[in-house]
């Protein structure tokens, strides 16, 4: 299999083509990771101005992933490229729309604080909710991180901790419908919780599969629903025979 190469182009504008592309995509990376960090923040804090904020964020991605979308769409149309290039500019594509997903669903969360904010604050504080937000905010870094660094192995780290994710989740729903039940004055309230609950749930989800688009494009494997055993068994094949 065709392994990923950088900087074997004859063109040097080739060359940074693809690195200008790799460059917004870290850039987008960063945007949405901010984002989530500071709608858990604005959670924490009860911030319904640092929420605004992540609200009105949510454009500035959406207008880069436009832009990010049209230059790789330029690149295959004018360079044609083949093998591990075209790998790299349709992980690219793919992975520009998990994030913009991610800042969706920090929006998301940053419109529930705002009306959070308006009800009494919960003698809980929403600490579950911080745990699980930060849970999933790491796997974003790590995710980025090993796009960056075109790192596959982390593919299997994420699969692991999305788990591990969905079980905070679902532990999450449980301990919140019984509030509801205790008091049903909290319904609304809690509903707004299970939503963020599910938008950092699918946060977690975005970032595994931004692991697995870093298999695609390293490897040139389709490893989307393997189990980690299987992602590992098939690396480790791959690192053997290189």
């Amino acid at each position: 299999m065709d392994k990923l190469y950088l900087d074997r182009h004859i063109s040097g504008q080739f060359n940074k083509e693809l690195e200008e592309l790799r460059n917004k995509v870290m850039t987008m990376g960063g945007m949405v990771e901010e984002m989530v960090g500071n709608a858990l923040k604005a959670l924490e804090d009860y911030d319904s101005e640092l929420a605004a904020a992540v609200v009105e964020a949510d454009q500035q991605v959406n207008e880069l992933e436009k832009d990010i979308d049209e230059h790789a769409n330029l690149i295959i149309a004018r360079r044609q490229p083949a093998a591990s290039d075209l790998r790299l500019v349709i992980s690219i594509i793919k992975t520009i729309t998990d994030l913009e997903r991610v800042g969706d669903e920090a929006e998301h969360i940053g419109r529930l604080v705002i009306r959070l904010t308006e009800a009494d604050r919960p003698s809980s504080h929403y600490r579950e909710l911080i745990g699980l937000g930060s849970h999933v905010r790491t796997m974003l870094q790590n995710a980025l991180d090993g796009f960056a660094r075109l790192v596959p192995e982390t593919a299997v780290y994420l699969v692991r901790e999305d788990k591990k994710v969905d079980q905070e989740y679902e532990s999450i729903l449980r301990q919140y419908y019984s509030y509801m039940v205790e008091d049903p004055r909290n319904i609304r309230r809690v509903l707004d919780a299970i939503w963020i609950a599910r938008s950092l749930e699918r946060i977690g989800d975005h970032a595994k599969n931004i692991g697995e688009y870093t298999i695609y494009l390293v490897e040139g494997k389709d490893m989307r629903h393997a189990s980690p055993e299987e992602m590992e068994s098939q690396l480790s094949e791959d690192s053997d025979g290189s």
